[in-house]
């Protein structure tokens, strides 16, 4: 039976996780640990909550997993826990917005040092310019481009209608672009 576990699909993982079989929930965790550790570090406002947010939303799907029914993708549904747990520690805490503590990627290894230099201001200018979009944009724009999310999951994880992300998405960018080429010297000279 574990031999089938890479071909299944997340949601027959669930629901056979649902039904007791641990080899499932591993193999689901495996393929989404990172993605939903990297989606909560670009929303959250705080660093220290990280880790704290995403061990409940594995412990929601835990709890959850007997009335599992697959409604959405599987990632979606685990996004949105995530979502919701962040949103429950906002208002409990109600913290402040002040931006993720995001570190610059590291260069390839093959990177002369003036490669490595450039990259690593590239993506400072890159996560500093995320960093100062409004929340529901910059939360838009990570789970596209860093978690790969369509627009319509992106729309049942946020909770609003895919016109709306798009129009996010298109704003985002547009900012993102602005800051881009003003720190680069490229913006318009009065």
């Amino acid at each position: 039976m574990a031999d089938t576990l890479p071909n299944d699909t997340d949601e027959e993982l669930m629901l056979r996780y649902g039904g007791g079989d641990l080899p499932a929930f591993r193999e689901l965790y495996r393929r989404h640990r990172e993605g939903l550790y990297r989606f909560v570090a670009w929303r959250s406002p705080r660093r220290a909550w990280v880790d704290e947010i995403v061990q409940d939303a594995w412990a929601g799907l835990h709890a959850a997993r007997a009335s599992y029914q697959p409604q959405a993708a599987f990632r979606t549904w685990l996004y949105q826990l995530a979502r919701n747990r962040l949103i429950d520690i906002l208002r409990q805490k109600e913290a402040l917005w002040l931006g993720p503590e995001v570190a610059a990627e590291a260069p390839g290894d093959d990177a002369s040092p003036q490669q490595s230099f450039e990259q690593k201001q590239q993506h400072a200018l890159l996560h500093a310019a995320i960093a100062l979009l409004p929340a529901e944009q910059k939360e838009a724009l990570v789970l596209q481009q860093f978690s790969a999310m369509s627009i319509a999951e992106i729309a049942v994880v946020t909770g609003t209608e895919a016109e709306t992300v798009k129009s996010r998405l298109r704003y985002a960018m547009q900012k993102l672009r602005a800051q881009l080429d003003a720190a680069s010297g490229k913006g318009v000279r009065a």
